[in-house]
């Protein structure tokens, strides 16, 4: 059981004792002086009060008397009466007012928020995205003011550079083509890594985002970047006159950016 409160039993013991100075006034006799000067506790309790207090005791007092009379009319002798009820102190307008108990709010309140480990795409992913998107887009805008592209002479129908490379995003396939048969190298192999990479996450349904729960998709995708980043840098620095191989740190870089 909750144990009440300090102020709370202070304040309750202070109405009990004013309860019983309001009980004390009303015994007073009735034939007193009218015109004596009336004490300060009396003064102090309200007509209305004294009235319902008055009212209680007589209610009190006649279920006494009632009881003692039944007892004499058996043939008993009553040794003892039970004692009358206590006046219930009601507030205004006649209700009832009483103090139970205080209930600390931690025993009926769950505080503690349930974890959540998803979110809604809109707003919280799209939002993001698009402050994002805004935010390179400034930054590109303010690039392309200060610094100018490097853009090359114009092209001579009559002359075919050497070598001939693709841009960087291009130069791994371009490294295939170099190995394997175009089918193989354009068809084939490409769409093997795109096949595989949309069945991962129908082959690997742990859904834990832990790196060391999700072996099989990182050691994909790396093998994936590795893969293609190492054709990219040997079409990039490794790739001479011709297309033929070289070592860049010998006959220098054959690449325009």
């Amino acid at each position: 059981m909750t144990e009440i409160p300090e102020h709370l039993r202070k304040r309750a013991e202070e109405a009990r004792a004013k309860a019983a100075a309001a009980s004390g006034a009303a015994d007073a006799p009735a034939d007193a002086d009218a015109g004596a000067p009336a004490s300060d506790a009396e003064s102090k309790i309200p007509a209305h009060l004294l009235e319902r207090s008055k009212a209680a005791k007589a209610k009190a007092e006649g279920g006494e008397a009632a009881s003692t009379e039944v007892a004499t009319a058996g043939g008993g002798v009553a040794t003892a009466t039970a004692p009358a009820a206590a006046p219930v102190a009601t507030g205004p307008g006649g209700h009832t007012q009483r103090l139970l108990t205080v209930v600390k709010s931690g025993s009926i309140q769950d505080v503690k928020a349930t974890p959540q480990d998803k979110v809604h795409v809109w707003p919280h992913l799209l939002v993001v995205e698009f402050v994002a998107a805004l935010a390179c887009t400034a930054f590109l805008l303010v690039f392309s003011v200060f610094v100018n592209a490097p853009l090359l002479e114009l092209a001579n129908v009559n002359q075919t550079p050497n070598p001939s490379k693709a841009p960087w995003y291009f130069l791994g396939l371009q490294e295939l083509l170099k190995w394997y048969h175009p089918m193989v190298a354009g068809v084939m192999l490409p769409g093997m890594g795109l096949v595989g990479l949309i069945l991962a996450p129908y082959i690997d349904r742990n859904p834990s985002n832990k790196p060391e729960h999700r072996k099989f998709a990182i050691g994909l995708m790396t093998m994936f970047l590795m893969y293609w980043a190492v054709l990219v840098m040997m079409g990039t620095f490794f790739r001479g006159q011709g297309f033929q191989f070289i070592f860049p740190w010998n006959s220098g870089l054959f690449v325009e950016l």
